[in-house]
């Protein structure tokens, strides 16, 4: 597999844990594209409806298994059995709202899930690729592009635990000798995310408005600014970290930050309408704490990796839009 400029033999198989999400379901559609046996896993196979892979039209392609993450045996015993060259691990309570709410739900399952996973690689000996999937809720507010060098301050249960699940693979990395490493990603998006996410409450809110199905819209803090790109490119950054020749640390973002009002005026536009007649803040809404900027500084993976993002803000909502357009179309 030649990814970004770097070459080596493929790995036979790749385990993604946490396969069922946005991420993982997208990284799941790319692996198997390059020609890697995918395995994934669920806390239940039976139970899970693996709705991503469905809609992707994926799921027949990839192998799943029954894992729960806080749970070191469970881990051992899917590691052991599928035996992967790369391992992803994309599991975790994922909403940073959510996470204020369940702050020890949030904290055990990001940083319990890391360790679990590094200590079975380290006791099994095994030579195997590890990702983790950091964030850049770890650095809070960015007064400036945040770099792989930019000290962490996070501001959310949720950034919490990210960054001390970063410092666990740094740790196991230095101190084990093991191949791991960490993708600190800011906000990316693609149609697959719920409600609960900021931007697809703006995109489905637009699209319900414009078909009078609703009349108004409540956000938060309308004038908190996030560095936004898209999921597809993401995961790409994430296997062209494991095929790299060193394990590192990658900020992955576009390096451009938005405003949230720009995001829900560029969604309105899509239908002709202003969006400051159908908008409402409503501080109900609004966090403990929130960041008010968050923008990454990319250059790293640029010049290691070869990655760059190719969508800002404006096609990422012209993107979302479309496919949520078709999807209404189809019913």
């Amino acid at each position: 597999m030649n990814i970004g400029g770097t070459t080596r033999s493929s790995p036979k198989t790749a385990l993604i844990f946490g396969v069922s999400g946005q991420d993982g379901a997208y990284l799941a559609q790319f692996l198997l594209g390059n020609g890697i046996s995918v395995h994934g896993t669920s806390r239940d196979r039976e139970m899970s409806s693996f709705a991503n892979l469905r809609r992707l039209g994926i799921f027949d392609r990839v192998t799943l298994h029954s894992a729960g993450l806080t749970d070191f045996r469970s881990v051992l015993e899917v590691i052991s059995r599928v035996r992967p060259a790369e391992i992803y691990n994309l599991a975790s309570q994922a909403s940073v709202g959510l996470s204020f709410d369940q702050p020890v739900e949030t904290l055990n399952s990001t940083i319990t899930s890391t360790i679990n996973i590094l200590e079975t690689i380290r006791f099994l000996g095994l030579d195997t690729r590890f990702y983790n999937a950091s964030s850049s809720e770890c650095f809070g507010n960015t007064d400036r592009p945040a770099d792989e060098t930019t000290p962490f301050h996070p501001r959310s249960p949720y950034g919490v635990g990210k960054a001390a699940a970063y410092w666990a693979v740094a740790n196991y990395r230095e101190a084990y000798g093991l191949f791991a490493c960490s993708g600190i990603l800011f906000n990316h998006e693609l149609p697959l995310r719920p409600t609960r996410y900021v931007t697809q409450k703006i995109i489905r809110g637009a699209a319900d408005i414009a078909e009078r199905k609703a009349e108004m819209l409540d956000l938060g803090d309308l004038s908190i600014a996030r560095d936004w790109g898209w999921a597809p490119e993401y995961v790409d950054a994430m296997a062209r970290m494991l095929a790299h020749d060193e394990p590192q640390d990658f900020v992955i973002a576009t390096g451009e930050a938005n405003r949230l009002d720009a995001f829900v005026d560029r969604a309105f536009a899509y239908f002709g309408l202003d969006w400051r007649r159908h908008v409402r803040s409503n501080p109900a809404l609004m966090r403990p704490s929130d960041i008010a900027l968050s923008i990454g500084n990319p250059e790293k993976a640029k010049r290691l990796l070869g990655w760059s993002a190719e969508r800002r803000m404006t096609e990422v909502v012209s993107g979302l839009l479309d496919a949520e357009m078709a999807l209404r179309a189809a019913g």
